[in-house]
């Protein structure tokens, strides 16, 4: 194996252990394996510990799949290394390393925190049995503040809510329909994010009615000049459009009411987003006979634009402060209902860490002897928070609570992060911040270490890398701190594929509008279908192999070994993915969508909202016939139409002739049996179990799982369910309830789809950048090339120092920002540079990145693909000098599968097909011919169904397997039903006329009885005597009792005397004289029979003795006046405890019924 070019940073980031190191790793070099590295040397040389409550290390990872990836690997090293040692101190801290692993702090950084405020809750001031709101419940929470802001807004006067006001009045864009109130929402959910920076922005000075009545006499004037132009000139009609806004903007002041400016200025922005502002005309003059040029027009028009671009920007800078400040109030009453619920999220998580570190000495210099090593992964995504907490963490003055005055111990801190894969601005992690943090920790002591030998790409993908991106991230000439990184090649390690290429570019087939000039719309219709085709072969039919991570041997290309990557997934609204989604389903390619936000766009989604619809509400004719017509009933019109002829409905409740429905309507009504079940019933089980009834009742799981992406489909439904378990665990557990917040939920949109991609799962994997960072794909194709590379207003303003976070609210951008539009711009398109090194280098054998054969895509920012064109494309000269490419089929002679006839170019302009040598580099690179792949696929789902759901033997075997499990399942729940032990009491028993008696004896006391009270509370009186009592009692005694145990029962004077009379009585009878005598005695005895089928039977026995020679005789007190015919049902009762101690004891025995 030859040497690594950096193999001496790798050796000291394992050994140096006494130092602090900043580890720039680059794509691929194994920065997982450094730090992993670095952690045994340090559990090794006991250095650090895991899980000792002393000198333990933190590993910081960006995600928790990072987390139990490097505790898997640790795990690995940790057993490896062990079987190389003899006993030991070495083989013994590790062997406590191991015991320790799973209690390890490796995790994220949110993580780390919720566990330190769990063990100092009263510290941090908070709710000890606080829970963390997951990104669903953060979102829920937040909705109710803004809707309880909202309508308390509306309610206010305008003149105090001047901003919302004006939000209000704006017109939305066509392509944006979701209107001011969910900008409103959007800007709040700005602030809430960003509440730990709450610098207010500053309010521009500024005349906003002065300004805007000298822009409306200016396009006054402008529009004026139209009736001077030729009436079909493109420029007159800009200039009459104009003049018609303007005449809008007046006519509502003829009335004699003042100018409404909040309405004036809709008018006017909307006026400026037109594009009548670029239709320019034709010709030498405007109006020859007046001598006025076109071109003075034009100069005049680009003047007052930009007076109206300016005013507005101001206006915006006015209203930005007006929304910063009037917002607030979402903030406060998120915070309210954090606290109401006992909920932090995750910027609580940091910032309650923080404080309590900030605050509190004595936590303080607790946690900094417990935690010896800090280690870091992707420190480059670190905000200036987190960055706090580590530094307050490795300082080594326990007094100093300044996180920017901190110290570092040497060797405590390690970072490993990678700039130019900085691409989490949007989070306040940027280029400049990590560079000043590298520069802070430089001065004191700590050493920078590059690694840069990748073991992921092949070499020729790394060159086309290199080529690309150095001239994109120079170095730096002085020391200050830059906001783009520094580029540092990488290095190779293996060899290049043999016998095939590593870059392709792939044409656009059809890239041509309809006046003969290339246009977006057609690039994004029809670049899909080249990308499903290009798919389809390569997996089905090149032959191709690639190499797998951790293994050399060559395997064929399958659909997992394929990932689409996108730079967004929703463009306006509308889903990205979905063309590409359906020219891989065309042609039958397994897929998943990874992080897709498209859920409640998804078919399966729908369809399930739609039938929860029909159910809650069976009054909704369409929510009706869309569950029956939709997949999971799947009834065909003519079924539906003869139905309501029929009927004259088609509703769930009413009722059916039931004589008039024949074979193809009796399925119509079997489905509406199922809505009219499930309505009465879904109050009365869980929303989930009623969701789970629907799916069963239509088989929806089986049916489902054969789509074209049958598992993603399936895992969408089922987390429905869990939305529904989940959904239960609130306040509001209603049926309705659920369906309005599917339906609340449908509205905004944004939800992520389930994830269902393991390791080995089949399907090509489509995603973000910013999903893929971290992840290596032996196969990349770069899609959607019509994305910008960055929006034309800057994204965001972050001022530490100040706690200012400055960013667009409703479309207006605040002082702050506009004052730094240049720079805060070129960031922007530095981190879109960052974004596409990531993309590039996710690949390991081969990169597809789109081109389009005649243009070589030069305009500046029209595609955030653009700085690749040096590296794509060959010099103009020589692109039609192609060789043939290896491993590739026949490629013809044009790159262009199809030209608009008033196309001016033919097949001699564009790129040829075949393997180049490109403007830039020393890679090759093969162009590839759209005219070889198999376009304009059409979905065969519906054949692809009947195949697989057509009968045959083996589906007739499958059909009786599944008859004998219902039946075994049905007689298994009748077993289960039965309860396997059957209670009863002796008193329940006694009503039984079946239950087997015995003789008893029935006797009889002197006590008087008319006279006495009588009912149920003297019968518990006179019992509670008889068992209190002693045997031998006096009429003293009798007399303590019986008031003793009638205030017990809140027994009369009379009842509580004629107790004591009765209870004498009994004691003076000989049966209870033999009593006293007897060899053993019980008094209130439990006793349990256990009848021959199983019943048990039980009761109390007022009073049984033993007499040797003669057995148990077991009494039953009485106090009714007469036993009637009730004598029978107590002789049952007496017999049962008789039988019940007999068995209990294997002597005879015999019941007394004692009447007292």
């Amino acid at each position: 194996m030859k040497p690594l070019v950096d193999a001496e940073a790798r050796r000291r980031i394992a050994e140096d252990l006494g130092a602090t190191l900043v580890v720039e790793a680059a794509a691929g070099t194994g920065k997982t394996t450094a730090l992993v590295e670095r952690i045994l040397s340090l559990l090794r040389t006991g250095a650090a510990s895991l899980a000792s409550g002393k000198n333990d290390l933190v590993a910081v990872t960006f995600t928790e799949k990072a987390a139990g990836e490097m505790k898997l690997r640790l795990r690995t090293e940790i057993e490896r290394a062990r079987q190389g040692l003899a006993e030991g101190a070495e083989r013994d801290r590790l062997d406590h390393a191991l015991e320790q692993l799973e209690a390890a702090r490796i995790g994220t950084i949110h993580a780390f925190c919720a566990d330190l405020l769990r063990e100092r809750p009263v510290e941090a001031r908070i709710d000890p049995l606080f829970e963390v709101a997951a990104e669903d419940e953060q979102e829920r929470l937040y909705d109710d503040a803004f809707t309880s802001w909202f309508q308390a807004t509306l309610a206010r006067p305008s003149r105090e809510v001047p901003g919302v006001t004006r939000v209000l009045r704006r017109a939305t864009r066509e392509r944006d329909q979701d209107g001011p109130r969910a900008a409103l929402r959007k800007a709040g959910r700005n602030l809430v994010e960003q509440r730990d920076f709450p610098t207010p922005y500053e309010a521009p000075a500024f005349d906003r009615k002065g300004a805007l009545d000298l822009v409306i006499e200016e396009l006054k004037g402008l529009g004026d000049l139209a009736s001077k132009g030729f009436p079909d000139s493109w420029l007159t009609k800009s200039l009459k459009e104009i003049g018609r806004v303007v005449w809008e903007i007046e006519r509502r002041e003829e009335s004699g009411e003042p100018r409404d400016h909040d309405a004036a200025e809709a008018a006017l922005r909307a006026l400026a987003r037109q594009r009548l502002w670029g239709w320019k005309g034709s010709g030498q003059f405007f109006n020859k006979a007046e001598g006025l040029l076109r071109q003075e027009v034009l100069d005049r028009r680009a003047k007052v634009k930009e007076d109206l671009d300016r005013t507005l920007d101001v206006a915006d800078a006015e209203l930005a402060a007006a929304l910063c400040r009037e917002l607030r109030g979402i903030v406060e009453e998120y915070e309210r209902r954090k606290q109401k619920t006992g909920k932090l999220d995750f910027l609580d998580l940091l910032v309650l860490t923080r404080d309590l570190l900030a605050d509190n000495d004595a936590v303080r210099a607790e946690l900094q002897r417990r935690f010896g090593r800090l280690l870091v992964d992707e420190f480059q995504d670190t905000d200036p928070l987190q960055a706090e907490i580590l530094f307050l963490l490795a300082a080594d003055d326990p007094k100093e609570s300044d996180p920017g005055r901190t110290r570092v111990v040497p060797g405590k801190l390690f970072l490993v992060g990678d700039p130019k894969q900085s691409i989490y601005r949007f989070r306040r992690a940027d280029v400049s911040f990590y560079e000043s943090i590298k520069k802070r920790l430089e001065k004191d002591g700590a050493t920078t270490l590059q690694l840069t030998t990748s073991f992921r790409g092949a070499p020729s993908i790394q060159h086309f890398v290199n080529a690309a991106f150095e001239p994109l991230m120079p170095k730096r000439e002085s020391d200050a701190v830059a906001s783009q990184a520094e580029y540092v090649p990488l290095a190779p390690y293996r060899a290049d594929p043999e016998g095939r290429p590593t870059i392709i570019g792939l044409p656009v087939p059809r890239p041509y509008g309809d006046y003969g000039k290339i246009v977006q719309w057609q690039i994004e219709e029809s670049f899909p279908d080249a990308v499903g085709a290009f798919v389809d072969w390569l997996v089905t039919k090149s032959g191709w192999t690639i190499t797998e991570r951790g293994s050399d041997t060559p395997v064929p290309i399958r659909s997992q070994h394929v990932c689409l990557l996108f730079k967004r997934l929703q463009s306006f609204g509308a889903d990205v993915t979905r063309p590409y989604v359906r020219a891989l389903e065309a042609r039958r390619v397994p897929h998943v969508l990874v992080g897709g936000r498209s859920f409640h766009e998804r078919e399966e989604v729908i369809a399930l909202r739609n039938a929860l619809a029909a159910i809650e509400w069976p009054d909704d004719t369409f929510s009706v016939y869309a569950t029956l017509h939709g997949p999971f009933f799947a009834i065909a019109d003519d079924a539906l139409l003869a139905f309501k002829h029929q009927q004259r409905h088609i509703h769930p409740l009413r009722k059916r002739d039931a004589a008039k429905l024949d074979d193809l309507t009796q399925p119509v009504a079997d489905a509406l049996d199922v809505l009219r079940r499930l309505h009465f019933e879904r109050n009365r089980r869980s929303v989930a179990d009623t969701i789970g009834q629907l799916l069963e009742a239509t088989r929806a799981h089986a049916g489902v799982a054969i789509w074209p992406a049958g598992e993603q489909a399936l895992g969408n439904i089922l987390r429905v369910l869990d939305m529904a378990r989940r959904f239960e665990q609130g306040a509001v557990t209603s049926f309705r309830g659920f369906v309005l917040r599917l339906e609340e939920d449908s509205e905004r949109g944004g939800v992520n789809e389930a994830p269902v991609v393991e390791e080995g799962t089949d399907g090509v994997r489509i995603m973000t950048v910013h999903k893929a960072k971290g992840l290596e794909f032996p196969v990349v194709v770069l899609v959607d090339p019509t994305a910008n590379a960055t929006f034309r207003e800057p994204s965001r303003f972050v001022d530490p120092a100040r706690k200012l976070w400055a960013v667009p609210l409703c479309g207006a951008s605040p002082k702050e920002l506009l004052e730094r539009r240049d720079e805060i711009l070129q960031q922007d398109r530095e981190e879109a540079h960052r974004l596409l090194y990531v993309a590039t280098t996710r690949a390991r054998e081969l990169l597809v990145v789109p081109v389009v054969g005649d243009d070589r895509g030069d305009d500046e920012n029209k595609s955030w693909l653009d700085p690749l064109t040096p590296v794509l494309y060959p010099v103009p000269e020589e692109r039609r000098a192609a060789r043939r490419a290896p491993g590739c089929p026949k490629l013809g002679d044009d790159s262009v599968f199809e030209r608009p006839k008033n196309v001016e170019r033919d097949a001699e302009w564009s790129v040829m097909p075949g393997l180049h040598r490109p403007s830039v580099g020393e890679h090759a690179i093969v162009i590839w011919d759209p005219h070889a792949l198999a376009l304009d696929a059409q979905d065969q789902a519906g054949l692809r169904h009947e195949r697989v759901l057509k009968k045959g033997p083996a589906a007739a075997a499958s059909e009786e397997r599944h008859a004998a499990w219902k039946r075994a399942r049905a007689e298994t729940i009748e077993r289960a039903a039965k309860p396997s032990v059957v209670l009863r009491t002796a008193t329940e028993a006694k009503e039984d006329a079946t239950e087997a008696g015995a003789p008893i004896e029935i006797v009889t006391t002197d006590a008087e009885r008319r006279a006495r009270p009588h009912g149920k509370r003297f019968g518990i009186l006179v019992h509670a005597v008889l068992a209190a009592a002693p045997l031998d009692a006096d009429e003293a005694t009798l007399a303590d009792v019986a008031r003793i145990q009638g205030r017990l029962v809140a027994a009369t004077e009379d009842e509580i005397a004629a107790a004591r009379a009765t209870a004498k009585a009994a004691l003076a009878h000989p049966l209870l004289a033999r009593a006293r005598a007897a060899e053993r005695v019980e008094r209130e005895v439990d006793v349990i029979l256990q009848e021959d089928d199983g019943t048990i039977l039980e009761g109390i026995a007022d009073l049984a003795f033993f007499e040797r020679g003669a057995g148990w005789t077991v009494i039953d007190f009485k106090t009714d006046l007469a036993l009637g015919d009730r004598r029978d049902a107590y002789a049952r009762q007496i017999a049962i405890y008789a039988r019940a101690i007999a068995a209990a004891t294997g002597e005879e025995a015999h019941g007394v019924l004692l009447s007292v």
